[in-house]
């Protein structure tokens, strides 16, 4: 009789093993806080060695970048005009900013990139040119008018997390869709730059 052998190699499936060290990257994110919440914690969390993190990801940063893709998944496009398009994006962003551990480790690798360019470059084009471009295909509108928007939304989330250690609260969300579609929601608005 001949032994089988497998095809797969042996070790966890790289999507399975993914899965499990994003969720312990947010929890430990969410437990003890984006600086505290190291590489050694994170795989320790997701009961892994840490050189099997650091064979996927080369730092902590780019550990988090991938686990925001992995959290916020594509923007929902939705609604029949550019306002309820707009709306719909703000709403999404706020409540997934929103979600335990991700605000914290959005907020957490935004401030490590101002001081790193390696990072800045990772979080810039890994996690906001994909949202950028869905943007400005559907508004139809120019690169730098879509970073203006997602400055303004993006920015005004991450302040009040980094200012209260919680996410914004519907009724603020709401006054915030308020305040940047008039600005955005047509294209005869304030002269391109």
């Amino acid at each position: 009789m001949t032994p089988t052998t497998s095809a797969r190699p042996p070790g966890r499936p790289r999507a399975g093993v993914d899965a499990v060290v994003f969720a312990a990257t947010l929890s430990t994110v969410r437990e003890i806080g984006y600086a505290r919440a190291t590489v050694e914690r994170i795989a320790a969390a997701a009961g892994i060695a840490k050189t099997t993190i650091y064979r996927r990801w080369p730092s902590k940063g780019a550990l988090i970048v991938d686990c925001l893709l992995d959290a916020f998944g594509p923007v929902p496009l939705e609604g029949a005009s550019r306002a309820e398009l707009m709306s719909s994006a703000i709403r999404w962003i706020a409540a997934k900013i929103g979600e335990p551990g991700v605000g914290d480790a959005f907020a957490g690798v935004f401030s490590d990139a101002v001081s790193d360019p390696v990072l800045r470059e990772v979080l810039s084009t890994r996690l906001q040119d994909p949202y950028r471009l869905a943007l400005q295909d559907a508004l139809g509108e120019p690169e730098n008018r879509v970073l203006f928007y997602i400055d303004v939304v993006v920015g005004t989330l991450l302040h009040r997390m980094g200012m209260t250690g919680e996410p914004m609260v519907d009724a603020d969300v709401a006054a915030l869709v308020e305040m940047v579609l008039p600005y955005f929601a047509d294209h005869a608005g304030p002269a391109r730059r």
